[in-house]
């Protein structure tokens, strides 16, 4: 069973729980990303292994839109890529004048991969080549627009220099095939269904970033990190492609009850074989992973459980 079937299967396992289970709210982001699977996953992990609660993937805007939905109460998890997750934590950013420092994280769960995709035949290679040009930078109020963004003014391309284009996943891959853009972002974990989609009936390429690139965007963002798509994950793509990375926090509200999130971050770690069967992302799922790349606080139950498995947290994540 592939990602994108599973996902749906375990959807349609949520209607069948009972509904006395307390039932947690997911919010993940567009269908053609990784976000939504990886969440549906996270509910069948919740059904499978927390006695007394299911969990059911919600479509949301992404990131930013997520942080929003658990500060408010409205979800009670939430996958949000890292940068959006600090600058929420400390105002800063997209967040500044409103810091939600009342979120705290679970876990990182796998780096999201920026991916600048083009069409074989645009002549775009660099990040240069965007000047001008018709781009999106990813749906509004998405984690991929932060990194966007971000990504481009450490280069010294401002919106100024070319016309945005505020697309999700999907909407970007039908306008790189239909010739509306000549270039797309998505920070997404990769593989992703919707690049891959569009790769069986397009020929796409995808442009790699500079040392210097990747240089400048971390030197403004900390959180990026360098990271290289392999040779093959898309058709058509067959050379390694350097980029950058961000990584993936499932968050919760600091008020969540700590014995329903140790119970939840024990079921994922203890299980995560059936979120690789789900989507390969998560094969970055472990708690080394997340001790290396968590920005913010662990929430209490979280902690507990690193802790109690031998795992030394940084001090930033303590709460």
């Amino acid at each position: 069973m592939t990602y994108r079937f599973a996902a749906f299967a375990a959807a349609a396992a949520f209607a069948a729980m009972p509904a006395s289970a307390q039932d947690l709210s997911i919010a993940t982001g567009g269908t053609g990303g990784v976000y939504f699977p990886y969440g549906g996953g996270v509910g069948e992990v919740i059904n499978n292994h927390v006695e007394g609660a299911t969990g059911s993937a919600e479509v949301t805007g992404a990131s930013v839109e997520n942080v929003a939905l658990v500060s408010r109460g409205d979800s009670d998890l939430a996958l949000a890529l890292a940068d959006t997750v600090y600058q929420a934590f400390h105002g800063e950013g997209a967040f500044e004048g409103r810091q939600v420092d009342e979120i705290r994280a679970l876990m990182s769960i796998y780096p999201n991969a920026v991916q600048l995709v083009t069409l074989a035949d645009s002549g775009i290679t660099s990040l240069e080549d965007l000047r001008g040009q018709r781009v999106s930078v990813g749906a509004p109020g998405s984690g991929t627009e932060v990194s966007a963004q971000t990504l481009l003014e450490a280069n010294g391309i401002t919106y100024d220099d070319f016309s945005p284009e505020r697309l999700n996943f999907n909407e970007t891959a039908d306008a790189l095939r239909d010739g509306d853009i000549a270039a797309g972002f998505w920070s997404v974990g990769p593989p992703t269904s919707s690049i891959m989609n569009l790769a069986t009936t397009r020929s796409i390429a995808i442009v790699p970033m500079s040392d210097e690139e990747i240089a400048n965007a971390i030197e403004v963002e900390p959180t990026f990190a360098p990271y290289t798509l392999r040779a093959g994950m898309y058709d058509g793509v067959d050379e390694p492609v350097q980029t950058i990375s961000t990584p993936n926090v499932m968050i919760a509200h600091e008020d969540m009850d700590e014995e329903l999130v140790y119970n939840i971050v024990r079921a994922i770690y203890e299980n995560v074989e059936d979120l690789i069967a789900i989507h390969p992302a998560a094969n970055d799922t472990t708690p080394e992973f997340s001790i290396d790349s968590t920005p913010i606080p662990f929430h209490p139950g979280a902690l507990r459980y690193l802790e109690e498995i031998g795992m030394t947290v940084q001090d930033h994540q303590r709460p």
